[in-house]
């Protein structure tokens, strides 16, 4: 997701068997749309052209033998807009490349979201909860200042730390995505941006209490 992340990306991935597509911006929302008219997005086409698979088939399911990459990663920021680029491109390969998901190909990447640090001691920690166990670790008896960095995207992080936390895969943290997950998408998308207005009231109402670190 983005231009800086994906200059940090190109810079620190293993050109022997890694590649990046940067993506500008959100993607085509693909709910809306009939297969026909994938192709006037620059971006579906980009990513079909990538990945090596026609989404655009006529009979069945597209056909496979093209791929070009065993595994295909989202690579996104973890916030709000990270969150709905991811499942933007969820309910893109769930709706029209459906094989993808389920001969295990489509991986969600999980870049941290601190940066703890002393001096030269440092940790990455990937929830608030592994963030102030490794403020306590660092700290230690003397009780020492120790320095906590938010990542709030992806382009804040030069290639070598991206490549440290997110795309080496002895280090890396990546998650498989099911079926089961790429349609809990589909339906909270049919759920928010459907015609019924209801569903959607009683979305909001249910789960309006989780919500956090909101950009407003």
């Amino acid at each position: 997701e983005g231009d800086s992340a994906g200059g940090s990306a190109k810079q620190g991935r293993d050109k022997e068997f890694q590649a990046v597509l940067p993506l500008r911006g959100k993607i085509l929302n693909t709910w809306e749309v009939e297969g026909g008219e994938l192709f006037r997005s620059d971006t579906i086409h980009d990513i079909a052209l990538a990945i090596g698979v026609d989404p655009h088939h006529r009979d069945g399911d597209p056909d496979l033998k093209g791929l070009r990459y065993g595994k295909i990663c989202i690579l996104s920021d973890a916030d709000v807009d990270g969150s709905h680029i991811r499942i933007l491109l969820l309910t893109f390969f769930f709706r029209f490349m459906r094989p993808l998901i389920e001969e295990g190909h489509v991986y969600l990447a999980q870049p941290p979201l601190f940066k703890v640090f002393r001096g030269k001691k440092v940790r990455y920690a990937f929830s608030d909860e592994e963030r102030d166990a490794y403020i306590a670790e660092l700290a230690g008896e003397s009780n020492a200042k120790v320095d906590v960095q938010r990542y709030k995207g992806l382009g804040e992080m030069d290639p070598e730390q991206l490549w440290e936390t997110t795309m080496d895969p002895a280090a890396r943290t990546m998650i498989k995505v099911n079926l089961e997950d790429a349609a809990k998408a589909d339906e909270i998308f049919s759920i928010l941006m459907g015609d019924k207005v209801e569903p959607r009231r009683e979305f909001i109402e249910q789960n309006a209490r989780y919500a956090k670190d909101l950009d407003i």
